[in-house]
């Protein structure tokens, strides 16, 4: 598995879904598989703690690669050296309705030479984490 995508559709604009996706700060309130600390800033470090069901909490500083408000935000984060296990994370923001809907797309493609072996150990732990977060976002951005 070189790739985890999931879907969800979200009852809110993509303004209204980016500004919680992009509030690290809120992130202990309602996000149970991510903590984030840093700013959505092209450029930045960001410190990311995953907390997957079944797994061992993880620690990595991804370097932010895309924020385009409210559509896209993206990292790569690295296992130790780069070509190892590389993984870009992304955050895609598509309006429907007309603006009053949004579906979020949530996934990531991993490179290097550890891929397989990681991935069959915990890719589907992270898929499950990847959706359990989706559904706490959907949740909180549904009830503002």
């Amino acid at each position: 598995m070189d790739e985890i995508i999931t879907e969800i559709e979200i009852d809110a604009s993509p303004d209204a879904v980016w500004t919680v996706l992009t509030d690290f700060e809120s992130y202990p309130e309602w996000n149970p598989a991510l903590e984030i600390e840093g700013e959505a800033t092209e450029g930045e470090r960001l410190q990311v703690t995953t907390d997957y069901e079944n797994t061992r909490p993880m620690t990595f500083r991804p370097t932010v690669l895309v924020v385009n408000e409210p559509t896209e935000l993206r990292w790569q984060g690295r296992l130790f050296v780069p070509g190892l296990y590389d993984g870009e994370h992304r955050f895609v923001l598509t309006a429907l309705d007309e603006g009053e809907r949004t579906r979020l797309t949530h996934a990531e493609t991993f490179r290097g030479a550890l891929v397989g072996f990681i991935n069959r150990r915990i890719g589907s732990d992270v898929k499950a984490g990847f959706n359990q977060m989706n559904e706490a976002l959907k949740q909180r951005v549904e009830l503002r």
